[in-house]
């Protein structure tokens, strides 16, 4: 469950990257802590023998593009030590088309949006402005947030149903709407949570064989977001769902399925879907504080669309309808709470998501404007989703400095050549852009 992200930033040193992470990166004390398990849950502790050295490597080697894909590649593979805070630059200053700099993150430090927050901070958008406010001190949260979301959750599913207090007398036909709200509420609860069990499991294909554990990424050029906007405005459709439908294309000639299989076939990707503004107040992370906020939902995918335009408005009435549901915040309350489960129980909860999905798809916005790294300006942003389970691939969508690039990360059994991915994932957008 490791987040890796490549910025390339033109002009940028092993001192000026040092200093950056020494001042700017280590003032979130989560950074300067590594994740201990103290039964019944996980706690950080303070790396004693923290050293911005053990976490920044550089490496002199002129890489061209292809060089540096599968440096990339290797370093995906590379484990963190676990006796270290779980997170790890590299800086590749000579690599072709300006540095390239890479972080490899465990997902329990922060989430994709926590992190775009972090960057946005520490990177600003001119060269001679410093970060005016950063940083955050890591404050034990763990009874506060169980307090905050038990209370949550109980108000919930008895808003409305509780007996008056001594002495209050009920407006007339007030209680029996509120009892009846609040049945509803309870109603919707078991509703939604027994969908989200019985979703239908994937129908078994090549994204679906034993996994080597060997991975590899690529990522595509740049593309105009005004590309993608022409085309949802046109179609009617967001540019969520225009990328969608980019990935339902690539993914369908590598399912290794006939027509007619592909007629009855079931393909979800897993969709990391921000539920911040939907949590409880004590339960989201405060002002500048890392967290992880993101639940998770289930899109069928189209694969057996024939046209482009089929699969495109296909995607968008799943889409409408996932808008609606409670699934991220289900799917977010389930792995919130799994690390209070005991191992045998743990399992079973891992195998009901990884079942679910044969890729995990993630949309990361970035900042509109170019952003600048200890002075020097960031010229492209990459995102790889970390490995789920039994889920050998990962594609990320991200937009920076209004141009969206596609990536994708791949173990050797389920694609040997990911660039042929990506590859028609533009073919796709660019048969929506030619209707």
């Amino acid at each position: 469950m490791t987040i890796t992200i490549m910025l390339r930033v033109d002009g940028l040193n092993a001192s000026r990257l040092r200093e950056f992470l020494s001042v700017y990166w280590v003032a979130w004390e989560r950074f300067l802590c590594r994740p201990v398990w103290k039964t019944p849950a996980w706690y950080w502790q303070k790396d004693s023998t923290f050293s911005v050295s053990h976490h920044l490597d550089v490496v002199l080697d002129r890489f061209n593009r292809e060089q540096l894909q599968e440096w990339v590649s290797a370093r995906i593979n590379e484990p963190l030590p676990r006796y270290r805070p779980a997170w790890k630059f590299w800086l590749a200053p000579n690599a072709d088309g300006g540095a390239a700099v890479l972080l490899r993150l465990h997902h329990c430090y922060a989430d994709g949006l926590s992190l775009q927050s972090i960057f946005s901070k520490l990177c600003p958008a001119s060269p001679r402005q410093y970060p005016a406010r950063y940083g955050a001190p890591e404050v034990p949260r763990l009874g506060h947030w169980m307090e905050s979301a038990q209370h949550w959750f109980g108000s919930l599913l008895s808003q409305g149903g509780q007996a008056l207090a001594p002495g209050q007398e009920a407006e007339p036909g007030a209680l029996p709407g509120r009892v009846g709200r609040a049945a509803q509420t309870s109603v919707r609860m078991v509703h939604e949570l027994s969908e989200f069990l019985v979703e239908q499991e994937d129908t078994p294909s090549s994204l679906r064989r034993p996994l080597l554990g060997r991975r590899h990424c690529r990522w595509s050029d740049p593309v105009s977001l005004d590309h993608f906007r022409t085309i949802a405005r046109a179609t009617n459709t967001t540019i969520n769902d225009v990328l969608l439908a980019c990935v339902a294309a690539a993914v369908r000639p590598r399912l290794g399925m006939t027509p007619e299989q592909l007629d009855d076939a079931v393909l979800h990707a897993a969709v990391p879907v921000d539920i911040r503004s939907r949590l409880p107040e004590g339960v989201t992370p405060a002002e500048n504080e890392p967290g992880n906020c993101f639940g998770t939902v289930f899109v069928p995918l189209p694969v057996d669309g024939e046209s482009p335009l089929e699969r495109l408005f296909r995607i968008k009435h799943e889409t409408r309808k996932l808008k609606k549901s409670w699934q991220p915040g289900i799917a977010w309350g389930l792995t919130a709470c799994a690390s209070l489960l005991p191992e045998i129980g743990r399992q079973p909860l891992a195998d009901l998501f990884f079942r679910k999905a044969s890729a995990v798809v993630s949309n990361v916005p970035g900042s509109p404007e170019t952003r600048y790294l200890a002075g020097c300006p960031i010229t492209e942003q990459m995102f790889w989703v970390p490995q789920a389970g039994d889920i050998g691939l990962g594609v990320s969508i991200v937009s920076y400095a209004s141009q969206v690039q596609f990536g994708v990360v791949a173990d050797e059994a389920i694609l040997a050549t990911p660039g042929d991915f990506l590859d028609d994932c533009l073919l796709e957008l660019e048969q929506l852009a030619g209707r």
